[in-house]
């Protein structure tokens, strides 16, 4: 007969199984979980003292009766108490614990040396345990949610501050993120409105900067008083409606350094650009208005004689060839010289030249009447070319040169340099060169002997046999190549000193190099003009 039949018929641990029987039994307010501890303490605690000394033998340790019994009839009933029922519960859940590590600590049968009941307890065990893992799990968080509960109610005052503090942090949290969207969408209005106001600007001033309209070249009179500043200068074109704004004018003028504007009468017209009207302004309007002239003809500075009488050709019923003749007439440049002599002296003097008058043609902004003959228009020009030198007569005799040669160097500076600097520097190296007796090799000069426009030349185009050719002629030519602006007739005026030779300049870029050496200026043209060629 096994032990197990033994235990079962033995009267007192009949009594034993009664009284845990009944101690498993449901009572009011026992949880599930105390009934799995319970049921699981009973089948994991040792036999009795007396069954320990049946069972000495097979080496089994067990504790008394008593002690089992004792720990059967433990309370488990909940106090009304929150923190009574708290305190139970971890007390019961210590117990627990205790008694499993005491069942660690006590030495253990080897597999070998267990009993058929032993084997069936452990069986009957693990089934217990498994039947109620799911339900224990499910226990134990309904008893961590009282607990939790419980502490709340015992901790009401740290808990509703922590949970105010939680409240508040939520709260920071969504008014930070609204502040957030709000800043965002009130940056992207604001760039949007700025890139909106740019580009409006930016085509304003764009449309500010063309003419009102480039196919209405009717005359308008319009009178610009004394002590006029820029900005009213602007607002009287805007209302004669020569110009789209007035603000746009102003600014260019401002920001291209565009000053010394004189009153009086002008002749404009809505297809007129703002440097167009500049120029108009700087050379000073009449004193009393005059008749609309019926064509305006606009010379830009550099126009060679021949460019002018094309220009005359397209704006008036002037031809080219009936212009042309009247400059080579020398009957017409006597009369000049009765009124101008001592600016065209060194001009009468000259010897081979295509146009006698050539770099005396002032360039600047001409009215045109249908009874004005050629010889007026041409004499206007003269004029105002001795009214530039009249003002300038006294730096053109330190200069030592005559107005010829001032002439013609100034027709060279304007061709080769752009700006204000560079030509002054420009004018120095011409200078150079002459006091040094070299030729100054211009492409100028070789240029207008061609009489054609070409962008690089070649050796063949240097030999080229004309008086006009100065890679082969030395000094200062027959006379000017074209006619000059009145810059570049002040930087020959004014030249910047330096102790150069040689320059050239990037067509592109309009940037000037300059050298002491030809060495030196092999390297730039190497650099600057003979790759960019290839390319």
């Amino acid at each position: 007969m096994s032990d197990l039949d033994k235990s079962s018929r033995d009267p007192q641990n009949q009594e034993e199984v009664q009284a845990n029987n009944q101690h498993s039994e449901t009572k009011p307010g026992t949880s599930l979980r105390e009934k799995v501890f319970a049921s699981l303490k009973y089948q994991d605690q040792p036999a009795s003292s007396a069954e320990a000394d049946n069972t000495s033998t097979n080496g089994h340790s067990t504790e008394s009766s008593e002690v089992q019994q004792r720990r059967i009839s433990e309370p488990t009933q909940k106090n009304d108490s929150a923190v009574k029922s708290h305190k139970s519960d971890k007390s019961r859940v210590t117990n627990s614990r205790d008694e499993e590590k005491s069942n660690q600590v006590a030495p253990s049968l080897k597999p070998s040396q267990k009993t058929d009941g032993e084997k069936h307890e452990s069986s009957d065990n693990r089934e217990t345990r498994a039947a109620f893992v799911g339900e224990e799990v499910t226990e134990s968080r309904i008893n961590h949610q009282h607990e939790d509960k419980n502490y709340s109610k015992i901790n009401g005052k740290v808990s509703e501050k922590e949970l105010e503090k939680m409240r508040r942090r939520s709260e920071r949290k969504k008014e930070n993120k609204l502040v957030g969207k709000i800043v965002l969408a009130v940056i992207t209005a604001l760039v949007v409105t700025v890139a909106i106001v740019g580009i409006s600007f930016y085509r304003y001033w764009q449309a500010g900067l063309k003419p009102l309209n480039p196919k209405d070249d009717q005359l308008v009179q319009v009178n610009i008083p004394i002590g006029s500043s820029n900005k009213s200068i602007g607002s009287i074109l805007e209302e004669e409606k020569v110009i789209k704004s007035g603000m746009v004018f102003t600014y260019y003028m401002k920001t291209e350094n565009i000053t010394d504007f004189k009153a009086g009468y002008y002749q404009m017209s809505p297809n007129m650009t703002l440097d167009e009207i500049a120029v108009l302004l700087q050379q000073g309007g009449t004193k009393e208005p005059e008749a609309l002239a019926d064509a305006r003809v606009s010379i830009p500075e550099g126009y060679s004689a021949d460019q002018i009488a094309e220009l005359f050709a397209d704006k008036t019923k002037i031809k080219k060839e009936e212009f042309l003749d009247v400059l080579k007439d020398e009957s017409f440049f006597e009369e000049l010289y009765q009124d101008y002599g001592k600016l065209l002296e060194s001009a009468k003097k000259a010897q081979d030249v295509r146009y006698r008058l050539e770099g005396y043609l002032f360039p600047a902004t001409y009215n045109y009447y249908k009874e004005k003959s050629i010889k007026d228009m041409i004499r206007e020009m003269v004029d105002k070319t001795n009214s530039e030198l009249a003002a300038r007569q006294e730096s053109l005799d330190q200069s030592g040169m005559t107005t010829q040669q001032v002439l013609t160097l100034a027709s060279l500076v304007e061709k080769e340099g752009v700006e204000k600097e560079d030509r002054r520097n420009i004018a120095q190296v011409f200078l150079n060169r002459i006091k040094a007796d070299m030729p100054l090799q211009s492409d100028i000069s070789v240029l207008y002997a061609m009489e054609k426009h070409k962008v690089h030349l070649s050796n063949k185009d240097t030999e080229i046999d004309s008086p006009y050719n100065l890679y082969i002629n030395k000094g200062f030519g027959p006379g000017p190549f074209n006619n000059p602006g009145i810059e570049a007739i002040d930087a020959v005026l004014n030249p910047e000193p330096n102790t150069y030779y040689y320059f050239l300049a990037n067509i592109e870029t309009h940037k000037v190099y300059f050298a002491e050496t030809y060495e030196e200026h092999l390297i730039l043209k190497e650099e600057h003009i003979d790759n960019q060629i290839e390319e």
